[in-house]
This record gives C-alpha cells, sequence and structure tokens, in this order.
C-alpha cells in the first residue's frame, strides 16, 4: 500500500541537537515531510552533511527541495566559542550565509536560530529593532550570522531565543538540565548563580513557534525578518534550581545562592529578556509553564526510582 508522504518538505539543520530533535518532530508529526540532517550523531536517523561543505550543502538542498529550512546547528556553548574563535565562526556565520544563499536559489523559506546574547543585557525587554550589542564572541558571531543570512537572502526570517532545556539525551546538554545532579545530590552543598536573570524556554515550544512561522509564511510572503521567542518566566539559575527541587520534592536547603557577576569564562549579559509581542500579534506562539517541561525533561534522570514508581504507575 502507498504511503501517502506529505507535499510540504523542511530540512532541518543539527537534527541531532537539543533544539533540532524538537524541531524535527514537530514538523514530522504535523504532516509535513521532514528531512534532519547532522554530522557526528547524524546515522541512521538523519542525513549527514558537513555544512561548512558548500558542496554538500548545495546538492542536499537541490536533491530534496524543501519548502522550508530551519536553521539549528551552531557552536552555542559561549566558553567553547571563546576557545576556539575560528572554527565557530565557521560554522555560525559562513555556514549560515551560504546556507541563506542556497535556499534563495530555489526560494526556500530560512528561519536561522540566533540568540538573546546578541544584546547586553542593560536595557531589557529587548524588541527586534532595538540595537543589538553583544558581550561575548558567541553573541558576536550569531549576530554577524543574522547579518550574513538577511544580506544572502532577505526573505529570510531571523529568530531568536534565550537558553533552552528539553528532553535531552545527557544533562549536559542543556545549561538548565545540567543542574540536576547538583539539585539531588543534597548532601553537600552547591553554589548557584543568582544574578544572571534568564527565561528557560522549552525546545518543544520553540519547534512550535517555527512551524507555526513556517505555515504562516506559505500563506503570507511578507513574514520574514527579525522575531524573539522566549518562556516568560523571569529566574536565576538559583531559582531555576530550587524549582527543579519543588517538582520533583527534592530537598533545596543545600542550594546557595550567588549574588557576586560571576568572574570566570565568557561574559553574560545580566538580564536580556525578548520582547515577544511581534509573534503574539501574529498570533504565532506556544509556552509550557517552567515545572510541567522541566519534569517531563528530567524524570528519567531522577535517582530516586522509588519516586518515579509512585508518580508514573
Amino acid at each position: 500500500e502507498d504511503v501517502e508522504i506529505p507535499s510540504r518538505r523542511v530540512l532541518i539543520t543539527g537534527a541531532t541537537g537539543l533544539l533540532g530533535r524538537a524541531v524535527f518532530k514537530e514538523f514530522n508529526g504535523n504532516n509535513w515531510n521532514a528531512v534532519g540532517c547532522g554530522y557526528r550523531r547524524a546515522q541512521p536517523r538523519f542525513e549527514q552533511v558537513n555544512l561548512l561543505d558548500s558542496i554538500a550543502v548545495h546538492d542536499i538542498i537541490h536533491d530534496f527541495q524543501p519548502h522550508v529550512i530551519v536553521h539549528c546547528a551552531a557552536e552555542r556553548r559561549p566558553d567553547v566559542v571563546e576557545s576556539q574563535p575560528d572554527s565557530a565562526s565557521q560554522l555560525n556565520v559562513a555556514a549560515s550565509g551560504n546556507l541563506a544563499k542556497e535556499a534563495a536559489a530555489i526560494g526556500a523559506f530560512l528561519i536561522y536560530i540566533s540568540t538573546d546574547y546578541v544584546f547586553d543585557g542593560t536595557s531589557p525587554p529587548y524588541k527586534e529593532t532595538d540595537t543589538p550589542n553583544p558581550l561575548n564572541l558567541y553573541g558576536k558571531t550569531k549576530l554577524e550570522g543574522e547579518k550574513a543570512v538577511l544580506e544572502n537572502n532577505e526573505d529570510a526570517a531571523v529568530l531568536r531565543i534565550p537558553v533552552l532545556y528539553g528532553e535531552v539525551e545527557r544533562l549536559e546538554e542543556s545549561a538548565v538540565t545540567v543542574m540536576f545532579d547538583k539539585v539531588q545530590f543534597s548532601n553537600k552543598s552547591a553554589n548557584m548563580d543568582h544574578w544572571q536573570q534568564r527565561f528557560p524556554t522549552y525546545v518543544k515550544d520553540v519547534a512550535a513557534v517555527c512551524r507555526q512561522l513556517a505555515e504562516k509564511r506559505m500563506l503570507d510572503p511578507s513574514v520574514k525578518g527579525t522575531f524573539h521567542w522566549s518562556g516568560n518566566e523571569q529566574m536565576t539559575k538559583y531559582e531555576m534550581a530550587c524549582a527543579i527541587a519543588d517538582a520533583f520534592n527534592l530537598p533545596s536547603s543545600h542550594l546557595r545562592p550567588i549574588t557576586d557577576c560571576p568572574v570566570v569564562g565568557a561574559l553574560r549579559p545580566r538580564n536580556a529578556q525578548l520582547d515577544c509581542s511581534k509573534l503574539e500579534m501574529l498570533g504565532i506562539g506556544q509556552r509550557t509553564p517552567f515545572r510541567a517541561g522541566i519534569k517531563e525533561s528530567l524524570w528519567p534522570f531522577l535517582i530516586d526510582k522509588r519516586w518515579r514508581q509512585t508518580v508514573f504507575h
């Protein structure tokens, strides 16, 4: 029996990553023909494509002819970008510009995933029209990537998002979920940043926004340019850790709030809150409450299996 293949085609870069997996699942589950590509972790589920290989990129785009490309692949760890600036710039800037050019050549709608770190965090909330001023090299490379995309493809979209969490393969995959071990090992005290204001955002929500944006664009060619999306719960890492503890009925008295500005690693903006009203006015958006999203994401990593059995059985 012939299986009906949806006629709307989407290509997702970085489909093996935390956000890319969610984006692939969202399109795939909503009547899109989705192809994901990755590099190190690609096989067997996704196409293996080195985004720095312009011929390979050209070939997959011309073979598949996607209507939409969601570009999730990036070096998104600020401290890694500082230590490996050249390779980070290759991926975040050069590969993004090339992808935009290839998308333009076949008339595909490109969504480039960017970051709240393009702002310096001194005067939130930030609208799409506010002037960026990145404090660290990561923010600079993502901002240069935005420019490279829009210079090569004026019909593309830039979607800026903040810190992400979701169903991780390892706790280290997200700056939010990585705290779970410190929360669970309550026999030793843990210092937690209580200076930087964050807006943790569930990858399933970002994925839904990408799909809604793509579907809106299929109906309206004026949908392009820069957009912001973010969770709306403001929390420091200390507050997130306490919320995680609370969600799993774990103690939090061992968690210590540190209110000083961090002195190690790449500079971080104090509060880069994104104003999301532009997408909201288009009727686009989805927000999962932090406690619900974090519970869904972290329960497989819970050490106390008895609790898991009472909750999930």
